[in-house]
Parts: C-alpha cells; structure tokens; sequence
C-alpha cells in the first residue's frame, strides 16, 4: 500500500529533478553561447527581458524539462513495484532515477565535447542553416549539447529501467518469500 501512496511524490521528485537537471544543462549550455538563449530560447519561452541573463537560462531550463520526469519516472516506478518492500523499492526507485540524471549528462557533455571537435564554419549542422545568429559556431554547439540530452534521457531512461528489473529480480531470487 506504501508503494502506491509514493506514486505522487515520486513522481513530483523525478519532475524536480529533470527540472534540477535542465537548469544545470542551461548554465553550461549558457557558458558555451549566450546567444542561443538571447536570439532563440527566451523568445521561444516568452522570458521577460529583465530575466535575459543565467536566471532566465535556469528558468527556460526548468520549463523546458521538468515533464519529462513524468516520462522517465512513471515507467521506473512501475517496474519498481517488482521490488520486495517499501524501503527497498524507495532505494531501487531512487537510484534508478539518478542513473537517468548521470546518463542524460553524460550523453549531453559528450555531444558538446564531440561538436567541439567536429563542428567548424564549413561543417555546421543543415539546422542551423540560414539562422542569422551572431555566433552561429557557438549557437550550434549549444544547440546539439540541448539536442543530445533528449536523445541522453531515453538512453538513460533505458539503462535506468533496466536496472530497476535487474534489481527486482535479483532481489527476488536471493530472498525466500514470506
């Protein structure tokens, strides 16, 4: 019965945590170009001109990837419910959800440091293509590092939920049942 009374509030801290996520990804993501936020993301969010600064980037941050803790946290807390007892499904659940975290960061720093190493003004992204941007190098690093956390948090999503089976499993197997 605890397990399901968790529902909500696990899935209130997954959308704070992808939020959480999303403000840490718009702080690197506002060092590598600014302007992706001034000339696309705060237009893009309706952010008020006085917040066009790191604030206004954590903002956009949040909005932009608060839901996708509903995504990721629904399906791992069903697969959680496999799990033998309240604290160890919470423990499973938790970890689970920190997996995601650290993959989709993961996935996104290393598709900023690839655009680093591969994207120059002759090899931009077909995207970016008659965009107008001020830094239009920058803009696109910033852009594929966003891109690619998306692409990180169903990777993560993946490698997340199947942890939360392994676990389920493992837990089942090494433990009689009462």
């Amino acid at each position: 019965m605890i397990k399901i009374l968790l529902l909500p509030v696990l899935i209130v801290f997954s959308c704070l945590l992808a939020g959480l996520y999303g403000v840490v990804n718009n702080q690197i993501s506002y060092s590598v170009s600014s302007g992706y936020f001034h000339e696309f993301k705060f237009i893009q969010f309706g952010i008020e001109p006085a917040f066009h600064n790191r604030v206004g980037a954590s903002i956009v941050g949040f909005l932009a990837s608060w839901w996708m803790g509903v995504l990721i946290g629904l399906p791992i807390y069903f697969a959680a419910l496999f799990v033998r007892g309240a604290r160890k499904f919470l423990s499973v659940f938790l970890k689970a959800a920190l997996i995601v975290v650290a993959v989709t960061l993961l996935t996104g720093i290393t598709a900023l440091v690839v655009s680093y190493l591969s994207l120059d003004a002759d090899t931009l992204p077909p995207w970016m293509q008659n965009r107008g941007v001020a830094d239009p190098l920058a803009f696109a690093r910033a852009g594929t590092m966003h891109n690619f956390s998306y692409l990180g948090g169903g990777i993560g999503l993946l490698i997340g939920f199947a942890y939360t089976i392994w676990q389920a499993w493992r837990l089942r197997k090494n433990k009689p049942i009462s």
